[in-house]
C-alpha cells in the first residue's frame, strides 16, 4: 500500500477506536463515514464556539429545505469547560446541547449531520480524540489568541485546520502555505479598523438572509423550547457593551465559504490525504527540541549537543 493509503487507514482506525470509546462511555453511535470536525478548548467568546454553532444551524436549516444539501456528511465534536462564574460560556454549552438533541433526533439529518458535546473534556479524552480528528477548528477572532498549542497537536495528528490568522495559526500558515490550510476571516488590523469605523452587526443581520434565519432561530430556540435571546441581543445590540465584540457576523460569510471548501476537498480523498501528510511533516517546527535549540542559540548562548 502507498504511504497515503496507509495514512488513510491509520486515520480510519483511529476514528473507529474513538467511536467505540464514545459508544461505551455515552451510548452515542458516531457516523465514522462522516468527516470528524472538532473544536475542543476552553469555552470563551473570543474562541468563537458560537460561530461554529451558527454555521451548524445554517447547515441544518438548509438540510430541512433540501435533504441533498450536504454532499459531505459531518460529525461535529465539541469539548469545552467554562469558568464557574462565566454565564455566557455556560449558555453556549447549553446551546450546543440543545442543538445536538434537535439535530440528532431529526430523521432528515441521519447519516448526514451529527453534533456531539463530549463531557468532561480532559487530557485522556484528547489523547483518543486528536488522532481521530480530520478538521480542526481554530477560529478565534484575529488578534485575541496569544498562542495556544491545541492547533499544533491536531496538525501533528494529521487533521487539517480551518482557522483565522491568529495565535500559532500564523506560524502554521508560514510552513504550510495557503493551499494546505483553510484560512478565513478578518486579520487583526482589519478587526481594529472595522471597530474604529463603527462596526454595526445589525446591518449584516438585515442584509444577509442566511444570518437573519440563524439568529432568529437562536431567539426561538430548538426542540427543548429554551430561547437564546440573550445571545441574540448580545450579537445585535450588545448587553451593556459593544454588540458582537468578537465579529461573528462580520466573519460568517468567509467562514461559510472556508467550510464549503473543506467539505469539497474532503471528497477528493487523495488530495485530502496529501494535505494531511504535509501537515504532519511540517509540524516538526513545533517540536520542543527545535524550540530549546533556538533558545540555546539565540537567548541563552549555550552550546547544544545531540544526545
Amino acid at each position: 500500500a502507498s504511504v497515503l493509503e496507509r495514512l488513510a487507514k491509520i486515520k480510519r482506525d483511529n476514528k473507529m477506536a474513538f467511536a467505540s470509546y464514545v459508544a461505551k462511555e455515552s451510548g452515542i453511535i458516531l457516523n465514522t463515514d462522516a468527516m470528524f470536525d472538532v473544536q475542543v478548548k476552553r469555552l470563551h467568546e473570543y474562541k468563537r464556539q458560537l460561530l461554529n454553532v451558527m454555521h451548524i444551524i445554517y447547515l441544518y436549516q438548509n438540510l430541512k429545505r433540501d435533504p441533498n444539501f450536504l454532499t459531505t456528511p459531518k460529525v461535529y465534536l465539541f469539548g469545552a469547560k467554562a469558568a464557574p462564574g462565566y454565564h455566557v460560556a455556560k449558555e453556549i454549552i447549553h446551546l450546543i446541547n440543545s442543538l445536538a438533541a434537535t439535530i440528532n433526533a431529526d430523521p432528515v439529518c441521519k447519516d448526514k449531520l451529527q453534533v456531539v458535546f463530549l463531557e468532561n473534556y480532559r487530557v485522556s479524552l484528547a489523547e483518543k480524540l486528536m488522532p481521530a480528528s480530520e478538521l480542526s477548528e481554530q477560529i478565534s477572532t484575529a488578534g485575541k489568541e496569544a498562542s495556544g498549542t491545541g492547533n499544533m497537536k491536531f496538525m501533528m495528528n494529521g487533521a487539517l485546520t480551518i482557522g483565522t490568522l491568529d495565535g500559532a495559526n500564523v506560524e502554521m500558515h508560514e510552513v504550510l502555505g495557503d493551499e494546505n490550510i483553510f484560512l478565513f476571516g478578518l486579520k487583526a488590523h482589519e478587526v481594529n479598523e472595522m471597530k474604529q469605523k463603527g462596526y454595526k452587526p445589525y446591518e449584516y443581520y438585515m442584509r444577509n438572509g442566511d444570518l437573519k434565519a440563524i439568529i432568529d432561530q437562536l431567539s426561538k430556540g430548538f426542540d427543548d423550547g429554551v430561547s437564546y435571546d440573550n445571545l441574540t441581543r448580545m450579537l445585535l445590540f450588545g448587553n451593556g457593551s459593544a454588540p458582537d465584540q468578537y465579529m461573528l457576523l462580520a466573519d460568517f460569510e468567509s467562514y461559510r465559504a472556508a467550510q464549503q471548501l473543506a467539505a469539497q476537498t474532503y471528497l477528493d480523498t487523495k488530495r485530502w490525504n496529501q494535505m494531511s501528510l504535509l501537515n504532519i511533516a511540517r509540524s516538526g517546527i513545533f517540536a520542543a527540541d527545535r524550540s530549546i535549540r533556538d533558545y540555546a542559540r539565540d537567548i541563552w548562548d549555550v552550546p547544544v549537543r545531540k544526545i
